[in-house]
């Protein structure tokens, strides 16, 4: 019996994932990318775009029509609105908070189906077609808390979809509540996850050589606040990955992903300078340039707060590189604080920047607001802020050249004859070579040409 999975949205979700193929697995199911082969077909949904959304309405249709023909089971999980859960308990057989997961395998049995781990059991259960429970598992009344009782999640061993990269989530939820954003409504209140299980999980992974490893949280800079004293902060998780990462006698690097300006520390940015296994490469969104704006989003700092941020990296980090977050078009948002944007990549140089086209999301506070910014205006605005990045992205791209930098091999090229990843400050990167033992290895690579985006160079 196979199984078919669509995840969607944040890396997150991804890892969340992992988890779910594992309980899959536990039962005897074995993946398939193929749709019609699957008896279980799912979902790992992202109601934090309208667009995500749009994708699970579109392949829920195309299960249920299958359901004339055979007999499947469709269950949808991950960031889920209230709003959105109710129209998906009309569409799908199972909808779940992925704290449930761990109980997973009692509402397939629900189902009547048979797993292919319990007849190995020797559990004498009668196939039986699919049919509606007569009690749902949930209904549009439940309270549900997706971050409530987190620890039987997090305690499943993800099935990790790369051989050198993985995920470890470190906590859940969000006690921000930008306007702009559904992520407190779909994963609920900040949730850390014990240090103790992050480093096991984290070790466990260093000794199976994973090269890549990204601590995952909606705000990771907040990690342990909600512990009253009883856990570390986050400053503190480093510090202990970093010994780890001495003592181990392996070359890996260790990321994060996403912190929050209100709670970025300079600790934090010293702890990375003093072990190797941290890369040096820090994302923290800035989502817009100006301080009104901010506070209309509810951001919790301003660009005194940031500056100060970016200036204690390149003191403190100097071979760092620097990705953010930015929202054009926001409700409201005037030519002047635009240009405010712009002004802030030109200060701040980045290497990378996210820049989204504001769309109303169902569920933030400011999905009662007008949209008032038309699409052709946030398409020039978006347009303008990607000149901005390309020209600074492009000078520091350049400035390697002629020097010798480390990178992951990932995949090969779309270019014949080559293989790429990126370097420990996350810059594309790609080499002439047709050694494929070299995927999933950490290299040296001289850098002989530049480009916005990327950069080439030759093996060495």
């Amino acid at each position: 019996m196979k199984y078919y999975l669509l995840p969607l949205g944040c890396q997150m979700n991804q890892s969340d994932t992992g988890r779910v193929r594992t309980v899959l697995h536990r039962m005897g199911f074995v993946p398939t990318d193929n749709e019609d082969e699957a008896t279980i077909l799912g979902v790992i949904a992202c109601s934090v775009r309208q667009k995500g959304i749009d994708k699970v309405y579109g392949r829920i249709e195309k299960w249920n029509a299958m359901k004339n023909r055979q007999n499947v089971i469709t269950f949808v999980s991950g960031c889920i609105l209230p709003a959105d859960r109710v129209r998906f308990l009309k569409l799908f057989d199972l909808v779940f908070p992925m704290n449930e997961l761990p109980n997973f395998p009692d509402m397939i049995r629900q189902y009547g189906i048979v797993t292919p781990a319990s007849l190995k059991m020797g559990e004498e259960i009668p196939y039986q077609p699919v049919v509606q429970p007569q009690m749902p598992l949930f209904n549009k009344h439940d309270k549900v808390n997706p971050s409530a009782n987190m620890e039987p999640f997090w305690a499943i061993t993800p099935c990790q979809a790369s051989t050198f990269e993985a995920f470890i989530p470190i906590q859940n939820g969000c006690n921000k509540f930008c306007t702009y954003c559904a992520v407190p409504y779909t994963r609920g209140r900040e949730v850390s996850r014990p240090s103790e299980d992050i480093l096991a999980e984290l070790k466990s992974l260093v000794e199976r050589d994973y090269k890549r490893i990204t601590l995952l949280g909606q705000n990771v800079n907040s990690y342990g606040l909600d512990k009253n004293g009883e856990e570390i902060n986050f400053a503190e998780l480093l510090r202990r990955v970093g010994e780890y990462g001495k003592t181990s006698g392996k070359e890996f690097w260790v990321y994060f992903t996403s912190p929050h300006p209100r709670d970025m520390t300079d600790e934090v940015i010293e702890v990375i300078a003093q072990y190797d296994c941290l890369a040096k490469q820090i994302h923290i969104p800035i989502q817009s340039g100006d301080d009104v704006m901010l506070q209309r989003m509810n951001r919790h700092h301003n660009m005194e707060t940031y500056r100060h941020i970016i200036q204690t990296i390149r003191r403190v980090l100097p071979t760092a590189t620097i990705f953010t977050d930015i929202i054009v078009g926001f409700t409201h948002e005037s030519e002047e604080e635009f240009e405010n944007t712009r002004k802030a990549m030109e200060e701040f140089k980045y290497n990378m920047a996210y820049i989204a086209q504001y769309s109303v999301r169902e569920g933030a506070v400011a999905s009662g607001w007008d949209d008032d910014i038309t699409k052709e205006v946030k398409r020039e605005r978006y347009h303008r802020l990607t000149d901005e990045l390309m020209k600074h992205s492009l000078v520091y791209n350049e400035s390697l050249v002629g020097t010798t930098v480390k990178m992951l091999v990932e995949d090969h090229d779309r270019k014949s004859g080559y293989l790429n990843g990126h370097t420990e400050g996350k810059i594309v990167i790609r080499f002439a070579s047709d050694d494929e033992s070299l995927i999933g290895q950490i290299v040296k690579v001289k850098v002989t040409a530049a480009t916005p985006l990327s950069i080439e160079g030759e093996l060495i």
